[in-house]
């Protein structure tokens, strides 16, 4: 069936030349349609065949400024060309209608003649006794295997390795399944020898129902429909038992239009009408795609409500009407193409979704923490396994050679072969961003953790919490740049030019946003220096503040009442940190002369003691309070000196409750603080005339002092 399709696309090449199909020369033979097919594969012949076509175009090239005229001439007639293909394919379609029914009749006949020797109604019956020995085969490995199936139910799915498990047996039991069939059925049709054609037809309806099979197995180790526990694409059970139905549905009709369609080629049926069976076959299978997404669930079991399902839904239905409607152009290639560009963002969300729920942490529905390195490394390994196999497949249904197009050296193939490398740069330089983002995310969090707790691992997470942000927006940079420079290589970009003009475009950048430089440097050396961190309580000048963030260019810090103040790192002058290591409060007590001090060392001791053993302060305090003796002498008071060793910004809260013990200790040890007061004390009528005397003097103006 596939010669007989490069076939096809051959002819439909040719048909800008000719009128239409209905009017070409006789219909040759299959067996020379069949040699001219595999001559056709041969490389040497198809480089040639494609050398020539090009070698017209070449001329165009050498003209000058002529050749983007005559290029878009050539594209222009090109257009013209296709199209009126296309309407000599149609008009052979509807020459070809009226003789469809007679044709199909004259390929019964000659099937019921291939097969007089054994009888049609043999042929079935041998059919369906090579899918009976197939079940057979399948039954008796089910109960060989019901050791293996108990050890598989009892999988505990809690763990990651549970899990990682249970899809290794899984997948292991299926295909143990798939080969037991295709042993009882494909194995047992071989042994024995058949007529030709009788080898081809049992043998293509073997492989239909083979590859029903392979689709029922695959439905039910990823949709697991009866056991929701192995499930590896998250979804309600309606949702997982309607696509397991569905696919098996879609892919049987499918492969089996493909397999019928080439019985009828080896049956002598005409390319016209061939294609008008394909059509038919088309609109039913285009009947039942439809049906199927318009009666689809959500993926929480629920029916298609809602406004945005919708025009989903309808966007989807015209692109599928849109890919059948391609048929109609007279080439299948863009029907396959439309199909593979449909399955393979289906295939790459589903690979996401798996990936994501087998290895979600212990004991969670689904994974929302950051995801691990053999997550990331799987889910974007097998995209780029789909991709590159849908390109490949694409490649292949367009009759594409890689290797021979990529040897050729003119304008289209450099494009294509740049193409390509630049595709394949993309491809790595995005697996090796997820490696690293993931490997620096799951590193922020982990230091995130670590700073709630204190010591030299604390300091060392704050660090990092601090500088991994920066380190990954720099790699993200670093990163694009690289890959869109070889990816412009690739095209045949040169990129030397490039780099030089963009470093003359960075000096003179640099010199215009001096300012700009600056911030930027100054911020780099305060990183590298360690000056601050996230979360740290700073003070630069008059401004003071705890770290909340920072760019590459400026600070910010939150105010304890609430501002927020942005600060070019390059307008910073000296920083003070005072959330760094320990802190030493130093606290004054104020008591009377005529207090006892001896009794005041051991209250204040006792007083610390109790600040130890209360929970919530002692994991803060670093040296306990204590005494550290008399200050100085006042005027109306002795001021001891007390002292204690916290953490940073826990000094506030400690000396609160110690000055509240305080005051309660000293009232209930009758011990005195003082205060300033003012004493007026009379010393007799002497005193009384001197006061008077004085009063009298300032009352007096001036001028009559003294």
């Amino acid at each position: 069936m596939r010669r007989l399709v490069t076939l096809f696309v051959l002819l439909l090449g040719l048909g800008a030349a000719a009128p239409a199909l209905a009017q070409a020369p006789a219909q040759p033979s299959p067996d020379k349609l069949r040699s001219l097919a595999e001559l056709l594969q041969d490389p040497e012949i198809r480089g040639w065949l494609q050398a020539q076509v090009a070698a017209p175009a070449a001329a165009p090239a050498e003209a000058g400024p002529v050749a983007a005229p005559a290029m878009a001439a050539g594209m222009q007639q090109g257009m013209a060309g296709g199209i009126e293909a296309t309407r000599g394919f149609l008009r052979s379609l509807i020459a070809a209608s009226p003789t469809l029914p007679a044709e199909l009749a004259a390929a019964w006949r000659t099937l019921t003649g291939q097969l007089m020797e054994r009888g049609l109604a043999w042929t079935v019956l041998s059919l369906a006794v090579f899918i009976g020995l197939g079940f057979g085969a399948e039954k008796l490995y089910w109960r060989l295997s019901a050791r293996f199936r108990r050890r598989l139910i009892g999988t505990q799915l809690d763990t990651l390795h549970g899990r990682l498990q249970a899809v290794w047996l899984r997948s292991v039991y299926g295909l143990g399944l798939i080969f037991a069939f295709a042993l009882g059925s494909i194995g047992a049709f071989l042994l024995f020898d058949w007529p030709p054609l009788l080898q081809e037809i049992v043998l293509s309806y073997l492989l239909l129902v083979l590859i029903v099979r392979v689709t029922l197995v695959l439905g039910r180790i990823i949709l697991a429909p009866g056991a929701e526990k192995f499930r590896l694409v998250p979804m309600a059970t309606p949702t997982a038992h309607y696509w397991f139905i569905w696919s098996a549905i879609l892919v049987g009709w499918f492969f089996f239009v493909q397999f019928t369609l080439g019985v009828l080629a080896m049956l002598g049926l005409r390319l016209e009408s061939w294609y008008l069976v394909g059509l038919a076959c088309g609109v039913v299978l285009l009947g039942l795609t439809l049906t199927a997404l318009w009666r689809a669930p959500t993926f929480d079991g629920r029916d298609r409500i809602g406004h945005d399902h919708r025009i989903g839904t309808w966007l989807l239905t015209l692109y599928i009407v849109g890919v059948w409607l391609a048929l109609f152009t007279g080439s299948v290639a863009p029907f396959y193409v439309g199909v593979i560009l449909l399955l393979l963002p289906i295939a790459i969300r589903g690979t996401h979704l798996a990936v994501k729920h087998v290895l979600r942490p212990p004991g969670a529905a689904a994974a929302e923490e950051v995801p691990s390195m053999l997550a990331v490394s799987l889910e974007r390994g097998l995209r780029a396994l789909l991709v590159i196999g849908g390109a490949l497949t694409i490649a292949g249904v367009l009759g594409l050679d890689l290797s021979t197009l990529t040897m050729r050296d003119t304008l289209a193939t450099r494009l294509l072969r740049g193409a390509i490398n630049a595709a394949i740069v993309f491809l790595v330089a995005d697996f090796a961003w997820h490696l690293l983002r993931a490997w620096l995310d799951q590193r922020i969090v982990a230091a995130n953790t670590a700073g709630l707790g204190s010591g030299d691992d604390a300091r060392r997470s704050a660090r990092l919490r601090t500088l991994l942000p920066i380190l990954k927006n720099v790699l993200f940079v670093v990163l694009a740049v690289m890959a869109g420079l070889i990816a412009l290589a690739a095209l045949g970009v040169e990129i030397g030019p490039l780099v030089a003009g963009a470093g003359v475009v960075g000096l003179a950048v640099g010199f215009g946003a001096q300012t700009l430089v600056k911030d930027v440097i100054s911020g780099m050396f305060f990183l590298f220096d360690d000056a601050f961190r996230i979360g740290e309580y700073i003070e630069s000048g008059s401004i003071r503040g705890t770290v909340e963030g920072f760019s590459l260019r400026s600070l910010k810090l939150r105010h304890h009442r609430g501002a927020l103040h942005t600060i070019p790192f390059g307008a910073l002058d000296k920083i003070t940190n005072y959330s760094r290591d320990w802190v030493i409060d130093k606290m004054t007590v104020s008591v009377t002369y005529d207090t006892d001090l001896d009794r005041i060392k051991p209250i204040v001791k006792e007083i610390g003691k109790t600040l130890l053993a209360d929970p919530e302060m002692a994991p803060h305090i670093l040296e306990t309070l204590k005494m550290q003796g008399v200050e100085q002498f006042g005027d109306f008071a002795v001021q001891i000196r007390l002292k204690m060793m916290t953490k940073p910004g826990e000094q506030f809260v400690i000396r609160r409750r110690a000055m509240a013990m305080l005051k309660k200790a000293f009232d209930a040890n009758g011990i005195a603080f003082a205060f300033p007061t003012v004493t007026v004390a009379g010393g007799g009528a002497a005193a009384t005339s001197a006061v008077a005397q004085h009063a009298l003097d300032r009352a007096k103006p001036a001028g009559e002092a003294g």
